[in-house]
């Protein structure tokens, strides 16, 4: 069972982070560079405001920025974004295999568009309602109030999904809607205004590039886990257990 996990973890990370990544060279990665073209006008406003406050704290921050390390642009920024592409989609690949086996519900090539939508909601649609995503360099909040955040929206909209499908029930239904209100109900961490100057048309078209990026990983996660399990199922004759 957990070799047959891995390699069909393994088939639909590959599947999904070469399809993520091509859609992100296509449409998130000039996005991006086009927002990096505001970022000199918004910088100098935001050193001149810096100038003239003689605090402490203010200094540092730019300077820690300016050195931070990055991938050169071209086949270096593009290899680090395939790999780390290919990385998370076996780290969420894992996770829905442990969710499969855990509670016993099959990934097949039939249901697997509903596990790709269902890691959609949970993953990305549900954090992005409170904290949509945001380009690179903008400003955000503390760090670790966001991942909180995120992972208390995440968890708790993938355990209403699950409830649902072990349980089809009224009260599953209506226990599963409060379960993923909840954690809305509680602010997300506010990120400080941006001095950067990016229009909000690029801002606006960067996030919904970012949420059909994300729709589109999921559901090709989903299918390639649910066809190999079909795949693996036909070879050995028969399912053995949540994955084949």
């Amino acid at each position: 069972m957990f070799r047959n996990l891995f390699f069909a973890a393994l088939v639909a990370a590959l599947c999904a982070g070469l399809v993520t990544s091509a859609f992100q060279a296509w449409r998130v990665t000039p996005l991006i560079f086009a927002a990096e073209a505001y970022e000199g006008s918004g910088a100098d406003h935001h050193h001149e405001e810096a100038a003239a406050d003689t605090s402490a704290a203010a200094v540092p921050a730019r300077s820690h920025d300016e050195d931070e390390w990055a991938p050169q642009d071209g086949v270096e920024r593009t290899a680090y974004t395939i790999f780390a592409n290919l990385l998370m989609a076996a780290g969420y690949a894992l996770i829905l295999g442990a969710v499969s086996v855990l509670f016993n519900i099959p990934i097949t090539f039939a249901n697997g568009l509903l596990w790709g939508l269902g890691g959609f909601a949970a993953f990305t649609l549900a954090p992005a309602l409170g904290l949509p995503p945001g380009m690179p360099g903008m400003p955000v909040a503390d760090t670790f109030a966001r991942q909180l955040w995120w992972a208390g929206a995440a968890v708790s909209t993938g355990a209403a999904l699950v409830l649902v499908a072990k349980f089809r029930a009224p009260w599953a239904l209506a226990v599963a809607v409060a379960v993923i209100i909840l954690p809305h109900l509680i602010q997300a961490p506010v990120a400080p205004d941006d001095p950067s100057g990016v229009p909000p048309r690029l801002t606006a078209e960067f996030v919904s590039a970012v949420l059909f990026n994300g729709a589109l990983f999921w559901v090709a996660l989903g299918l390639a886990f649910g066809w190999f399990n079909d795949y693996r199922a036909a070879r050995t004759g028969g399912r053995t257990g949540a994955l084949a």
